[in-house]
Order: structure tokens, then C-alpha cells, then sequence
């Protein structure tokens, strides 16, 4: 392992460290978009299909975005000059199943809310599948998924080396994830501090509503007139 996969795996694990900060940011400790303004799907095709794959949890309009931008990001270097080929975006492909699980992980751990104490089968109501020791099924379907890619890529490159730099790059992941979840109640000890009593400016922050409030659905029988 070289400096350049000691790079890659870095960034990889602060992209994924950054994700589940922003959600926490967003979400607080209501997650999968709870109290969000966002519409939410488990009628219908897509969203039966989609419930089917992720353990029956909802589609929602947030995380269309959530989950299409990273996976757009790590196809960027084909049209920023780097050759597209099978074993790149089966790489590609796999390194986005392993930053979800990773990214997901981290935000119940650097939670206040739930913590790794508090991550447990019966405490997370979007992830009521099969839980195999301390983690949901889909962790385990997400890291085999892409090491079943990354051995995919090594096959269509005929070398080993892909798979290699996969299992690297996994192993990095676990070991800075293992210190995060050291470190996590300095964050827990932050998270509070900023929130405490007196400590927002919100109220000494000139603001004013959007210019067409009342255009927002907000609840009740939707008006679908066309927009203007």
C-alpha cells in the first residue's frame, strides 16, 4: 500500500465523516428525513421497489439527492480525463456501496442521540431488518456487495490488484471508523456546547421569509395547478 491509497482512503473516510456530519446538522436525532420537509414514498411501483432493496424503508425526496450526488462524485474523474473502462466503474460503483455504509455508520456514532451504546436493533425504526451482531443486515450486504465489485474489476482488469486496493481501502475504513468511535464524545461534548442555553445568535440574525411563503405545501390537500 502506497502513499497514494493512504491518500485515497483519507479522503474517502473524511467524505464519509463529512456526510453524516451534514446529516446530523440537518436531521438532528430524527433520522431517514423524518421531520423533514420532504415527501416520503412506500406506495406505488417505485416506491414498493425501492422499500423491497432497503429493507421496506421509504423513499424521500432528500434522499434522492443524498444518495445520487456521492455516487455522481466518484464517477468525476471519467470526464476529468481518466480513460472509463469496466474495472473503473465497477470500482467506481463499489467504493460508493462501501462510503454509504461507512457514512451511515458515522452518523450514529458521532450522534448524541443514538451513539454506538444507543445503535442497537429496536432503537432505529428504519432499519427493522435481520441484525447480525451490533449491525443491520445491509451493512454486511453493502461491504460484501462491494468486494463482490471490486473482484468483478480484478476479473475484468485480469489482475488482483483491484480487489487488493478494495480490501486496503475496507481496512483503512475500519480503522479510522474504530477511532471515531474513540473520539466521538468530544464531538458529543461539542455538539451540546454549541446548543446550550444563550449560545445561539439566531435571534440577533436580521432574516425574513421566503417571498412566496404560502407556494410551500405545508400539509392538507396539495394544489396542483401548474406553476407559474
Amino acid at each position: 500500500m502506497g502513499e497514494l491509497d493512504i491518500g485515497w482512503i483519507l479522503v474517502l473516510w473524511f467524505w464519509a465523516l463529512g456526510l453524516g456530519g451534514i446529516e446530523i446538522e440537518i436531521e438532528g436525532g430524527h433520522g431517514w428525513a423524518e421531520r423533514l420537509p420532504t415527501w416520503y414514498r412506500n406506495r406505488g411501483r417505485i416506491g414498493k421497489v425501492f422499500g423491497r432493496v432497503m429493507g421496506q424503508r421509504p423513499l424521500t425526496g432528500y434522499h434522492v439527492f443524498a444518495f445520487t450526488i456521492p455516487l455522481l462524485l466518484l464517477h468525476l474523474p471519467f470526464v476529468a480525463g481518466v480513460d472509463w473502462t469496466l474495472e473503473g466503474e465497477l470500482l467506481a460503483v463499489g467504493t460508493y456501496f462501501a462510503l454509504a455504509v461507512f457514512w451511515d455508520y458515522l452518523w450514529f456514532v458521532l450522534n448524541p442521540a443514538y451513539t454506538v451504546q444507543r445503535f442497537k436493533r429496536g432503537n432505529v425504526w428504519w432499519f427493522e431488518v435481520p441484525w447480525i451482531w451490533r449491525f443491520p443486515l445491509d451493512y454486511y450486504t453493502g461491504v460484501g456487495l462491494s468486494l463482490v465489485l471490486a473482484a468483478l474489476a480484478s476479473w475484468a482488469a485480469g489482475d488482483w490488484a483491484p480487489l487488493e486496493h478494495h480490501a486496503w481501502t475496507l481496512a483503512g475504513l475500519i480503522l479510522l471508523t474504530a477511532l471515531a468511535v474513540l473520539a466521538a464524545p468530544l464531538y458529543h461534548r461539542y455538539y451540546r456546547h454549541m446548543r446550550r442555553v444563550g449560545a445561539d445568535d439566531r435571534e440577533f440574525t436580521p432574516s425574513y421569509g421566503p417571498p412566496a411563503a404560502e407556494a410551500v405545501w405545508t400539509g392538507g390537500k396539495p394544489d396542483l395547478h401548474p406553476l407559474d
